[in-house]
């Protein structure tokens, strides 16, 4: 039976944001040395051996052995900001409330890796798109090679700029999929939306109403039939709940009513108790 739900949301003024054209960097290959970038310092979040401990947070070529049986998997693609702070809270979130283990790859960890502020030129953007993919290709097949992850209960999770190879990425693996603050349709952000999740996946969609970079009201998006969600791409999968969020903000992945959605789909999906790590 298909679920196909969006939340009423409170219309805000919209943080628009400021107009630049300004790249740094060079590189945007997915040689074979870049992506070992990416994964090697990859942040890997693990709960911790101790009631209400503080979980592990280290770099991938730092990780010491893991012991224990196979567990679930989340593989985080953070956004244009790499792994920021509110990255690493969101893997601590996963680690003490939901018991998850996850694994960020660092795309910023390439030598010369192009930034940018946006808006710039859809081809430079729809390389970084195709890095993105490469990135995420290679971490779910290395992830799945890990002794101590199930490869059977990997979902893959990510947000703005890390949102967009999260939904194109055509491969049945990953269990379930979460998109932060992307709407999955064409926009000054894509040449095309590309959406390519296996229609029995479960997806949860969440962004904000007033969204700075993908609403209608963002001025970069005019002529451009946009509606600012995953609506329209995920219509016909058999598993989705697409959800606006009543703000204006672009980062929504910490928000609680975010969480408590995220926190109750991975819940179902990977046949965990969240709340077991919380309770005495």
């Amino acid at each position: 039976m298909r679920r196909l739900a969006t939340c009423a949301a409170v219309v805000f003024a919209a943080a628009t944001p400021v107009a630049a054209q300004s790249i740094k960097g060079t590189v945007l290959e997915p040689s074979a040395d870049n992506l070992r970038a990416t994964w090697d310092n990859a942040l890997v979040t693990l709960p911790s051996a101790t009631p209400g401990g503080a979980p592990t947070q280290v770099k991938m070529k730092d990780l010491p052995p893991v012991a224990g049986k196979p567990r679930p998997l989340v593989v985080f693609m953070h956004g244009s900001s790499g792994i920021a702070g509110f990255v690493k809270e969101y893997q601590a979130w996963l680690a003490t409330r939901l018991g998850l283990a996850s694994i960020a790859p660092d795309s910023l960890a390439i030598a010369d890796r192009l930034t940018y502020q946006s808006p710039i030129d859809k081809p430079t953007y729809e390389r970084v798109h195709s890095l993105r993919l490469a990135e995420l290709r290679h971490a779910i097949d290395h992830a799945a090679a890990l002794p101590w992850v199930d490869p059977a209960r990997i979902v893959a999770v990510g947000t703005s700029e890390g949102a967009v190879p999260v939904a194109r990425l055509d491969d049945p693996r990953p269990v379930a999929r979460i998109i932060y603050a992307w709407s999955c349709e064409k926009n000054y952000f894509v040449e095309e939306d590309r959406t390519a999740i296996p229609r029995t996946t479960p997806v949860l969609a969440i962004i904000a109403a007033k969204d700075p970079y993908f609403a209608p009201s963002n001025p970069w998006n005019q002529g451009m039939a946009v509606t600012g969600t995953c609506t329209a791409a995920l219509r016909e999968h058999t598993a989705t709940m697409v959800v606006t969020l009543s703000t204006d903000k672009h980062t929504v992945v910490n928000f609680p009513e975010a969480q408590s959605l995220a926190g109750s789909f991975l819940e179902r999906t990977l046949g965990i108790d969240g709340q077991a790590q919380t309770r005495p």
